[in-house]
């Protein structure tokens, strides 16, 4: 038995004459669904596999699906007889587009035995010219497989060796998928031997040295593994001291290590190249002539050997000196390879003379964090999950790391500049990829705002991943809407981190007089085994997202930025003076409370009604409940005084004058009830905030705290400004407990007596599952009374209630189940540190769902 090794991500080509044994081969050492035959896209484009004339199109559609399987990074084995070299050229090009290897697999067996086995085929039968001339081109051409760009060929001379022969599938060079850490990714060094022996130092490793005196391993006590992102030499006082210790902890398996491009220079010039000793390699050379033979040997090969990326940690990091875009990702090419060493520029130069280059980060999407170098920055900063960790050391900037998972920055500052820079070190712009300098380049941003969102990010068919509720989708028309308001109105996506769902309603009643009622919703959690829920006074307010920093360069936002308070679409509640006046009230009761150093944070995202509602709707209040209001209670008291008079002048108005009667009692209620909602407010006074739940802060999502934690902070805030904090009173009932039950429902009939709104009621341990299916956070129980703000002041007559009963919930309930899966999900990937744009992906869709269509009796 003999195996063939070919890599796991590859294109197989099987060459071989008809009759070969190509296809039998391929059943037995490949994936059904991996093989692409000739044959079978011949039938499937003319409904017949053995006609010539319809090759054409088959090869066409055979080498579509052939680039979906290899776009999608999945094996693919073309069977086909590809003895002509033209036919194996469209192949390898096939596979440079796609930046995998192709591999010759030669069935180069005796013509006897094809010409036996096509004999024997029932489903067509080759003249054997045919299939002479195809073994005559096979033998012609098969001693130029290896020029024509094939990168394995394995060849076999038998059926015998056919039969034995097995494949064994190889990782590429670049995969580590199985190492997963925790690393230590070091910076761009450019010699600088001190500074890397501090840095590793405060990371906590161990240095280890020869019998010199020279640092030759570094060990880390908790087994952590130095990754290297290449340009360990040039321009710094010590390149050899630096590549012998990163060769040692190499060597050691204390460390990884890719290739720059001033490695790559190196290389060619100690292979006695031609390159222009520039860039600090005459330095570099200088100080390896000074080394023993068998040093710069042992440097070659070690330079030489380094290969284009690494893929870490289960693919979730990726590791390259100039970056490495999500499609290159696990790749094997020459064009990976370029931009894995020098990135990818439009071919222009800048002021300095220095290369511009694309600004890939900006547009990386990908799910892998990638970490690299290559282009000096001041400061190391996240942009779309990758990160520059060249700080610009030999130019008297930093030697920066990154501890992953922790995404924890260590940095030491350079000794001194040991290399004038072509072009000053320049701060990174906020909130963007950082604008690079020194000598490898700069990022060209065009006319584009750094940092801003692409608009594919959001528009058309979308699928969010949810941790809570599985996949998510949001439906073209539904984005399309979204966009509208996010673009025009809402606050800045940076400063947006979080949108509210839309509230599930209560079952309806089964009491006559009633719509809403708290005994449907403690029955609801009772049957999705939630045995006990808090009821939370519901405030005559509207919904309010309340950023608070002390931190705004966390957010990306200027100096003395304090943070924003937003509607539940994103609209900001405040004119900017207004807004500051809140925010800092808001803050000196936070640290008063004490809630800045118990949390350990420097930012908080809260949840919260903002009150009075008059003070976001006073307009809507005064132009339309307000006329509805005047107009009915004026009609309507004419009608029943003339009602009155006729009835005194012996005319029968009995059932006319009750029923008007009651529609005008009915019309001052709805007046009574949306006056609730009004009150007068200046500037800040008579404005109050009603925080709830503390949604986030810094490195931590409170989704699973339960509900009494949220208040009791909510309280301590009260207790430092009463004014500007207003208390959310909460009952907590045990829904198994009839007793429990009516003294909820009492509580409810109370609130709603004074004119409340009503309550919410929910699992007293907030985030809930019961199996794997995710609960209502919330379920709100209106007041009768409220309940004319929304369905009109005769609602509460018999016929329009027993058509309001008869009200769909089941999309409303499965909405607000979606968006407050979408809403945690974009809580916690913004405390993971994700994209901005993963983040918004989640709030969008928040938004999207809301121009879904439910019954518009809810």
């Amino acid at each position: 038995m003999s195996e063939l090794a070919i890599p796991e991500l590859c294109l197989v080509v099987l060459v071989g004459a008809s009759g070969s044994g190509k296809s039998t081969f391929a059943a037995r050492n490949f994936g059904r669904f991996e093989t692409l035959s000739s044959d079978t896209f011949r039938g499937m484009v003319s409904n017949d596999e053995n006609s010539q004339e319809a090759s054409e199109a088959a090869f066409e559609a055979l080498n579509f699906v052939a680039g979906k399987r290899l776009e999608a990074g999945l094996l693919t084995v073309i069977d086909a007889t590809s003895v002509q070299t033209e036919a194996r050229r469209q192949l390898v090009s096939l596979a440079r587009a796609h930046d995998v290897l192709p591999v010759a697999i030669v069935l180069d067996v005796p013509l006897a035995v094809s010409l036996a086995h096509n004999a024997l085929r029932t489903d067509r039968s080759l003249e054997p010219r045919v299939i002479k001339r195809q073994q005559d081109q096979l033998r012609r051409s098969a001693r130029n497989l290896g020029r024509e760009g094939f990168r394995r060929i394995h060849t076999l001379g038998s059926m015998a060796e056919v039969d034995a022969a097995s494949i064994r599938r190889e990782p590429l060079l670049t995969d580590f998928r199985h190492d997963s850490g925790p690393f230590d990714v070091i910076g761009d060094v450019h010699g600088c031997l001190g500074e890397l022996r501090t840095l590793l130092g405060r990371l906590g490793y161990q240095l280890e040295h020869d019998s010199q005196g020279r640092a030759i391993d570094a060990v880390h006590p908790e087994g952590r593994k130095a990754v290297f992102l290449g340009d360990l030499v040039d321009r710094g006082p010590d390149s050899p001291g630096v590549l012998r210790l990163v060769m040692g902890m190499v060597a050691r398996g204390n460390a990884r290590a890719v290739p720059g491009n001033h490695e790559d220079k190196l290389v060619k010039a100690l292979d006695g190249r031609k390159v222009q000793v520039s860039h600090g390699l005459a330095q570099t050379l200088s100080q390896l002539a000074a080394e023993p033979p068998v040093f710069q040997d042992e440097v070659r090969e070690f330079c030489r050997g380094l290969v284009s990326h690494l893929v870490l940690d289960g693919g979730q990091l990726v590791v390259a000196h100039a970056g490495m875009v999500e499609a290159y990702q696990g790749r094997a090419s020459a064009r990976v390879r370029q931009f894995a060493l020098y990135g990818d520029t439009t071919g222009e130069t800048d002021e300095y003379g220095l290369p511009v280059r694309y600004a890939w980060a900006e547009d990386y999407r990908g799910p892998a964090t990638v970490l690299y170098g290559h282009t000096p920055t001041v400061d190391a900063v996240w942009v779309n999950g990758t990160m520059c960790l060249d700080t610009g050391c030999v130019f008297g900037g930093k030697l920066s790391a990154l501890r992953y998972p922790e995404r924890e920055v260590v940095e030491v500052a350079a000794e001194r500049m040991w290399f004038q820079p072509v072009k000053p070190l320049a701060p990174p712009l906020v909130g963007s990829h950082p604008r690079p300098s020194g000598t490898e380049g700069r990022v060209s941003a065009g006319d584009r705002v750094p940092g801003a969102l692409k608009i594919s990010d959001v528009l058309g068919k979308q699928l969010v991943s949810t941790r809570t509720h599985g996949r998510i989708g949001i439906r073209g028309e539904q984005a399309a809407g979204a966009l509208e308001v996010m673009s025009r109105w809402a606050t800045d996506p940076r400063w947006m981190p979080y949108l509210p769902p839309t509230m599930s309603p209560v079952d309806t009643s089964s009491l006559a007089d009633h719509l809403e009622h708290p005994a449907e919703a403690f029955e609801h959690y009772r049957r999705d085994g939630v045995a006990t829920v808090i009821c939370e006074e519901k405030h005559m307010g509207s919904r309010a997202v309340v950023l608070l920093t002390r931190n705004p360069s966390r957010f990306g936002a200027p100096r003395g930025w304090r943070g924003t308070a937003y509607t539940r679409t994103g609209r900001p509640f405040f004119d900017e003076t207004l807004r500051v006046s809140f925010l800092d009230r808001l803050d000196a009761a936070t640290e008063s409370a004490g809630l800045w150093k118990e949390l350990g944070t420097d930012w908080l995202l809260l949840d919260a009604e903002l009150l009075p509602w008059s003070f976001k709707a006073g307009a809507m209040i005064r132009e339309q409940y307000a006329a509805v209001g005047a107009s009915a209670t004026g009609a309507l008291a004419d009608a029943t005084r003339a009602l009155e008079m006729a009835a005194g002048h012996s005319a029968d108005t009995g059932e006319l004058l009750q029923r008007t009667r009651e529609r005008l009692q009915n019309a001052a209620a709805y007046v009574a009830a949306y006056q609730n909602y009004s009150a007068p407010s200046d500037g800040l006074d008579g404005i109050q905030l009603a925080p709830f739940q503390l949604l986030a802060s810094e490195g931590t999502s409170h989704s699973g705290r339960p509900h009494g934690w949220h208040l009791e902070l909510a309280d301590r805030l009260a207790d430092a400004d009463p004014v500007l904090i207003r208390r959310t009173r909460s009952l907590v009932v045990d829904t198994g407990d009839l007793e429990s039950c009516a003294g909820g429902t009492a509580w409810w009939e109370a609130l709603t007596a004074a004119g409340g709104e009503g309550m919410v009621v929910k699992p007293q341990a907030n985030l809930a599952v019961t199996g794997k299916r995710l609960v209502q956070p919330g379920i709100k129980v209106r007041g009768r009374e409220y309940l004319r703000i929304i369905y009109g002041p005769d609602y509460t007559l018999p016929r329009n209630m027993a058509r309001l009963k008869e009200r769909s919930l089941a999309h409303k309930c499965s909405m607000a189940l979606r968006e407050y899966a979408l809403g945690i999900e974009a809580v916690e990937r913004m405390v993971a540190g994700e994209p901005l744009w993963k983040v918004h992906q989640a709030v969008f869709g928040v938004l999207a769902m809301e121009s879904e269509a439910v019954d518009p009796r809810l």
